[in-house]
């Protein structure tokens, strides 16, 4: 459009200038038409000895294309003679200067001039008529306007052709960052304009910055990978030697006595402890390889609330734990699922003092899924922690049950491997509030007993 702008205010201006030599070429040559014309008019006059005045012999010939003739005495008074005296009113005629002028009146340029005739003066007026000058200007006006309006479309269509020519390229480059962006895989390849230009080396160059991110992406996966694949190999492995020293100090404590059994109570604590952080990173590094949580186990997440719930009773610290329970079936994990109320509700009890009181519920919500919402009214959670909330070892505030930072990033890895989500909401003195959305399921119900069976039975009862 900038272009097309400059077009067309360079070719307004050439086009006045074209307008305003043109129109003044043919005033000029009207004005020497006028001068030569006039001129002929006092070689054209002869005496008139009848009347004592003038003629003209061929005066229709001066007339021609409407010209019209006036001519007075030097003291204003028409001579007799057969000059028409019936051609329209041209002006003073008394000259100025006294030889000849030319000037424009109502309608006509008129040029005026001095001559001498068998001895008297005479002041001779010869008028053009202008329409024919302004017929010509009129349609230079519209050819200058015409042109200018179509020089800038052609110069508008030219040039939009050749900036749609040369954006392309970038348009397609745009094209594939937004694809790299919506997908996140730099693998991506760019198209290379044709042209060797600019645009050209810019896709080179970005392909190649693709083809290094895209080959550091690959060696951190595989790094992770093996990471991962690590903690889960070591996490299992820990299991079956933790479940053996758990189970001899278990012995072990049963035999002792006094210090040695606090002791072996205090190691059997802290085995216990190693073995919830082996699980836990276990369950973690399965979530990182996206392993499908098991969705062919029908559970009810009221039973697992209150389940929870009874298993946290002997650490509750003085919480008041309210439970407000509806029937919410769904298929999954329920040894994960109940995973997520245990960590909330521990999550609750260790970032709030004693007193505070705790609420889980569960419901079916509308569109068919289930929902546990655990809420608290404690001191709610700093700003700047709940950024990083869902991270792993991340412990907020005011903890006193010495968790690994672990709960709630396993809260968020079995929701999403369970094709549900995790929100939390928080005000400072007013509580916190968790909520966990769940694709529900009906609930599994006895199938019905067929008619012929009721009819065999007794009283027509099943057996």
């Amino acid at each position: 459009m900038s272009v097309a702008g400059v077009t067309f205010g360079l070719l307004t201006v050439f086009g006045v200038a074209v307008r305003e030599l043109t129109a003044h070429r043919l005033r000029s040559n009207l004005d020497s038409q006028l001068v030569t014309e006039g001129g002929n008019l006092e070689d054209a006059f002869h005496p008139d000895f009848q009347s004592g005045g003038l003629y003209i012999p061929n005066l229709p010939d001066f007339k021609v294309g409407g010209g019209q003739i006036r001519v007075y005495r030097l003291n204003g008074s028409i001579p007799p003679g057969n000059i028409d005296t019936g051609s329209p009113y041209l002006g003073n005629p008394l000259p100025e200067p006294p030889t000849y002028r030319i000037n424009t009146f109502s309608g006509y340029q008129v040029i005026t001039e001095t001559a001498t005739f068998s001895g008297f003066g005479l002041i001779i007026q010869y008028g053009l008529p202008l329409a024919s000058l302004q017929s010509e200007i009129a349609n230079l006006d519209v050819l200058v306007v015409l042109g200018v309006l179509a020089a800038t479309a052609l110069a508008f269509a030219a040039g939009w052709l050749v900036a749609r020519r040369a954006i392309r390229p970038i348009a397609e480059l745009t094209a594939a960052a937004a694809e790299i962006e919506r997908t996140g895989d730099p693998s991506v390849k760019l198209p290379e304009p044709t042209a060797d230009d600019e645009v050209a080396e810019l896709s080179r160059t970005l392909q190649t910055m693709l083809t290094s991110l895209a080959d550091a992406r690959a060696r951190t996966e595989a790094a992770l990978t093996r990471q991962r694949a690590f903690v889960a190999d070591a996490s299992h492995e820990l299991r079956t030697p933790l479940t053996s020293v758990l189970a001899n100090l278990e012995l072990l404590e049963d035999g002792l006595h006094g210090q040695e059994r606090e002791i072996a109570q205090s190691a059997l604590r802290s085995t216990q402890r190693m073995r919830r952080l082996v699980a836990d990173l276990l369950l973690l590094a399965r979530s990182d390889v996206q392993h499908p949580a098991t969705r062919d186990q029908a559970a009810d997440l009221a039973d697992l609330v209150i389940a929870a719930a009874a298993e946290l009773e002997p650490s509750s610290e003085d919480h008041e734990i309210e439970l407000d329970v509806q029937p919410a079936h769904l298929l999954g994990s329920p040894d994960d699922l109940q995973r997520i109320v245990i960590n909330l509700l521990e999550n609750a009890i260790r970032h709030t003092p004693p007193g505070t009181h705790i609420r889980a519920s569960t419901r079916t919500i509308e569109d068919g899924g289930v929902e546990l919402v655990v809420e608290d009214d404690g001191p709610g959670i700093d700003p700047e922690i709940r950024k990083h909330l869902f991270e792993r070892f991340v412990r907020g505030g005011g903890d006193v049950g010495g968790s690994f930072g672990l709960g709630l990033a396993i809260v968020q890895a079995v929701a999403r491997s369970h094709s549900g989500a995790v929100e939390v909401s928080s005000r400072r003195q007013k509580g916190t509030r968790f909520t966990v959305t769940l694709p529900g399921a009906p609930a599994l119900v006895p199938e019905p007993t067929p008619p012929e069976a009721l009819a065999s039975s007794p009283a027509g009862r099943p057996e």
